[in-house]
């Protein structure tokens, strides 16, 4: 996307597909907001209990349509959970199996959208959908790398059937490059 005078920049179609999380959902949404300043049109796909979180945040609803999404039980999660909001933190894995089970909803949704880019940051089955359904992706994480790498760092010992605990998280896995930017205990929580 090239910068400059806006009369001789291509427009995109772009979807956004964030984790159901209001610490993601909002920076998609405000990156949303900047490229419709430059007048590309953005499909934003969200659980239906958000958009109504979201839409106040909205600033050009002419070029940024919500589509929402059902998000399927899982057994374990309580009744109705769409968002990480609902739940406790430690049920956010069976938040996670839920996003997973929406790919095919997903993935006729961008079928009949057409988009020519689409943002994601956890649904890691986007770029599987991309070469089928013919788009380009980015991985648009809102969180940092480190925070990333600390927990999903290959060389921490997997943990089976349950979440990764503070204590856990504050104990940098083997290779880990710092003995001093470590994550505290409110961090780790």
């Amino acid at each position: 996307m090239a910068e400059g005078n806006n009369n001789n920049i291509s427009k995109f179609h772009i979807a956004m597909f964030p984790w159901f999380a209001t610490g993601h959902m909002t920076p998609f949404l405000h990156l949303s907001n900047k490229l419709a300043e430059k007048g590309h049109k953005i499909s934003f796909l969200l659980p239906n209990k958000a958009k109504n979180q979201l839409e106040h945040i909205n600033l050009h609803p002419n070029l940024i349509t919500f589509h929402t999404l059902s998000v399927p039980h899982v057994e374990g999660l309580p009744p109705g959970t769409e968002t990480a909001s609902d739940i406790p933190i430690f049920l956010t894995s069976l938040l996670a199996t839920a996003m997973d089970n929406m790919r095919e909803n997903v993935q006729e949704l961008l079928q009949e959208l057409r988009p020519c880019i689409v943002f994601y940051d956890m649904a890691h089955w986007i770029p599987e959908l991309a070469s089928e359904i013919g788009f380009k992706t980015v991985n648009y994480n809102v969180v940092s790398a480190a925070s990333l790498a600390i927990a999903l760092v290959p060389s921490r010992k997997p943990v089976e059937d349950r979440t990764i605990t503070g204590a856990e998280l504050m104990d940098p896995p083997a290779g880990y490059p710092s003995a001093t930017v470590l994550l505290s205990k409110q961090e780790a929580q």
